[in-house]
């Protein structure tokens, strides 16, 4: 619920007080573009703000942009922007960040970002309080684009003429949201101090968020439960341990909030490593997974079986287009006629696999796929790591086999597209770091890009879905549904499809 609700419930938001939260595991840095990992999406808007916001069925919502029209061809987007939006440093927020931030920052650091707004063939300010931006063509989900996770506004200021890897902001960062930048402790805590010329009057209510970076999820679990914290988001806290906190009279768990990203996870597959570049064998070791086992048993129901690449909260998701089934039998009988027999130790061949270092759940998951692909005799030979490391390593493409879990966005175009064309093989994190080719997805993705309809994007989405499903490009786990858990006297922390990836301008700690 959002403040005024609070109020018509005859709570009062209350000014004052410090939110102790989490942050899992600790990022590399706090700007949006120079980094796209998880816990910096989380963390980042409390001082970064989009031009928009999305509700819970991902209708636009004013933030930095106080309204827009969109032209009846769809090609033209003007957007009136808040007055009076100060940087954290004092400088005035005008239609030139708007510019710098679309044009170059994020056309240079963000491939999802670049990918989308090449589309754009001009973007130029009418005024200091004015936007307009012209399409090449329709694009349907262009909206979406403007949350603060995908295309944050940043400082022109501060950024332009400089290495935006480097730019001493990143490592201080300065935006227009309700918390400033304060001090980071390095494996201690973040800490973030209330923006006393925010432009919303009278927000943010809280004097104080502090981000704790606890490593041991055990240790993770008593601060929650103790009070230390307050708050706990993602993968703060393990599902193992949920059931428990349920049973908790003041702690809320919470699972809305989602779905802007509707992450989905799988077995992220490098095809230039032999024998993962043939469809056979990728087909097999899909079907030695039993994904029921997955959800039930390490996520104990939080989440559901992944069916196809697109969430089945996602637009677009076509709900014939399905994995085949779990069988391991079947998975013996194709790798045999695949031409991959075992050894005297039963073993057909060996792949390296890095854990995905977000948790204790992650590394049961790992152990988990080693069992399994050892019942149709592929060897996983487990290596681990930390989260900028991985994060480079697969960037590089130095690994065989890893875990991955990425955000949709809303649309297959914005957040699925960009896993499977090969115009998007880059050595960059969450592109198709992979290697995967296919012509005729290629063509299928680009077709429901350029469709103006959603029932041609729908088709073309159908068709790209089945056909994946055949290829089995990555193996596609689970669809996540990550806990938001919290004490009861925190409110209004998830009023949006992004949940607590807001500024928390209005979240207050009731008395």
């Amino acid at each position: 619920m959002r403040a005024s609700d609070a109020l018509a419930q005859g709570v009062a938001p209350r000014r004052g007080g410090t939110l102790q939260m989490m942050l899992t595991p600790e990022p590399p840095v706090l700007q949006i573009g120079v980094n796209q990992q998880g816990p910096t999406l989380a963390a980042a808007p409390k001082m970064f703000q989009g031009l928009l916001t999305f509700s819970s069925t991902l209708e636009p919502m004013p933030l930095l942009a106080r309204s827009w029209t969109i032209s009846p061809d769809g090609k033209e987007y003007v957007f009136n922007l808040q007055q009076g939006v100060k940087w954290h440093d004092g400088q005035p927020f005008t239609a030139e960040d708007v510019i710098f931030s679309i044009m170059k920052f994020h056309m240079d650091l963000a491939p999802r970002a670049r990918a989308i707004f090449q589309l754009i063939e001009t973007c130029e300010a009418r005024d200091p309080h004015t936007v307009r931006i012209v399409l090449k063509q329709p694009f349907q989900p262009f909206l979406l684009m403007f949350d603060g996770t995908a295309a944050a506004m940043v400082p022109k200021h501060l950024f332009d003429g400089r290495d935006y890897r480097t730019a001493p902001a990143v490592q201080r960062p300065v935006g227009t949201g309700p918390f400033k930048f304060t001090e980071w402790q390095r494996g201690n805590f973040i800490r973030l101090d209330r923006n006393e010329d925010y432009w919303k009057p009278g927000q943010p209510y809280l004097d104080t968020i502090i981000y704790r970076i606890i490593p041991d999820s055990q240790s993770r679990r008593l601060a929650l439960e103790s009070g230390q914290v307050l708050l706990s988001q993602a993968s703060d806290i393990e599902p193992f341990d949920i059931p428990a906190l349920r049973q908790r009279q003041n702690l809320e768990v919470n699972t809305n909030g989602w779905e802007y990203f509707s992450p989905l996870s799988w077995i992220e597959l490098n095809h230039r490593v032999k024998p993962l570049d043939d469809a056979r064998v990728r087909r097999a070791m899909s079907m030695a997974i039993d994904r029921n086992f997955i959800v039930n048993r390490l996520w104990f129901g939080v989440g559901k079986p992944a069916t196809n690449p697109v969430a089945s909260t996602t637009r677009f998701h076509d709900s014939s287009a399905r994995l085949a089934a779990f069988n391991v039998a079947e998975a013996n009988r194709i790798l045999d006629q695949a031409g991959f027999p075992r050894n005297a130790q039963g073993v057909r061949f060996t792949l390296k696999h890095m854990a995905l270092p977000y948790g204790e759940i992650w590394t049961r998951l790992s152990e988990y796929l080693r069992q399994a692909m050892r019942n149709i005799g592929v060897a996983l030979d487990m290596e681990s790591t930390d989260a900028g490391s991985w994060a480079r390593r697969v960037g590089n493409w130095e690994y065989e086999t890893t875990i991955n879990f990425v955000y949709q966005f809303g649309d297959p175009t914005l957040g699925v597209e960009r896993t499977y064309v090969s115009t998007n093989i880059q050595r960059v994190t969450f592109t198709n770091t992979g290697g995967y080719a296919n012509p005729q997805v290629d063509a299928l993705f680009q077709r429901a890009r350029a469709a103006a309809a959603a029932a041609e994007r729908q088709a073309a989405f159908s068709e790209v879905q089945k056909l994946l499903v055949e290829e089995v490009p990555q193996i596609w786990l689970m669809e996540l549904s990550f806990p938001t858990i919290h004490d009861r006297r925190v409110r209004n922390v998830i009023t949006t499809g992004l949940g607590v990836h807001t500024s928390f301008d209005d979240v207050f700690i009731a008395g």
